[in-house]
């Protein structure tokens, strides 16, 4: 298989990172996803400086040769391991198959680090809704020191992230929202990571739906981030469930708001998304659509990730 293509983006991509201000910042080398490099789909490769990740989505003529091919441009560029995560595989096994193994990889984004875990399908941090993350920064820095308490609601938190860049851009309370305790647990770690103090910080094992009565007295939040999920069997489901958790949201918001709402289906359009977000509560109007990461290009915008900046007024 010929794999020049591929390889020549990788190159551009280590190039620019090697100029840029921050050149270990992790981010993705390759997305065959978004269907933008035929005969590549079903493959993406991720930097975790100085570890990088190839994930193969399904079997591929000559891995040998891809993986030469990779570790041949980014050990030039200082990488020191390369795994391959095959999600077409039972436990989707990850293998150490260039250079040395990275026994404690993390995500950098910045002055930041996040710890992964290269043994789960999910590694624990997610690249792609990088723009949502700065759109978060700014709204921190402009608000704190407006309002008396600055309050964050992060619904849907996995390993906390968000909370991290939050606490990381300025004073407020967040409270964090999972049902899994165990990325909540490595929520905590991230904090903890980064020397950034928890204090004002929760992190809460709930169902955002069923369990909102719990937690919902613990505003007003004048910022809110919802990032469900698409089908999560048993507890969340975007057909199912988004558009009543939208029309409960209000309650516990500050009488005005500013929100993220997140929607990572590839069957839903935009067009879907806004009209789902127009018809839960008159209050909510749309800002706008937060750009892609333009390291997760797609040939079909509706099927990338939908970022959704959106005001809240209580009338």
């Amino acid at each position: 298989m010929n794999w020049d293509p591929l390889l020549q983006v990788v190159r551009g991509k280590l190039e620019e990172s090697r100029e840029s201000e921050f050149p270990e910042d992790s981010r993705r080398l390759f997305h065959g996803r978004g269907h933008c490099y035929p005969g590549f789909d079903r493959i993406c490769i991720d930097s975790y400086f100085p570890a990088v990740l190839v994930t193969l989505f399904e079997a591929c003529d000559d891995e040998a040769g891809l993986v030469a091919g990779l570790w041949a441009l980014v050990a030039e560029h200082g990488s020191s391991g390369l795994a391959v995560q095959r999600r077409y595989l039972r436990g989707a096994p990850v293998e150490w198959e260039a250079g040395e193994a990275v026994p404690e990889p993390v995500a950098q984004r910045g002055a930041l680090k996040f710890p992964l875990t290269f043994a789960r399908q999910n590694v624990g941090f997610f690249l792609d809704i990088e723009p949502g993350r700065r759109w978060l920064e700014q709204q921190v820095r402009e608000k704190v020191g407006k309002v008396e308490t600055l309050k964050l609601l992060n619904l849907f938190s996995f390993t906390c992230a968000f909370s991290v860049v939050a606490r990381a851009a300025g004073e407020l309370e967040v409270l964090n929202i999972d049902l899994n305790k165990g990325v909540l647990k490595r929520g905590q770690i991230n904090h903890q990571y980064n020397q950034l103090s928890t204090k004002g910080i929760r992190f809460q094992a709930r169902d955002a739906l069923r369990d909102f009565k719990r937690y919902d007295r613990s505003g007003p939040f004048q910022l809110a981030v919802i990032d469900p999920p698409t089908r999560q069997k048993g507890a969340f489901d975007v057909e199912l469930n988004y558009a009543k958790l939208l029309e409960i949201l209000p309650a516990c918001l500050a009488d005005e708001a500013d929100l993220l709402f997140v929607l990572n289906s590839p069957a839903h359009s935009e067009a879907y998304f806004r009209e789902l977000v127009a018809d839960a509560n008159p209050g909510y109007s749309v800002v706008e659509r937060l750009p892609q990461n333009p390291d997760f290009p797609d040939r079909d915008p509706d099927a990338a990730l939908k970022m959704l900046h959106v005001k809240y007024t209580r009338g």
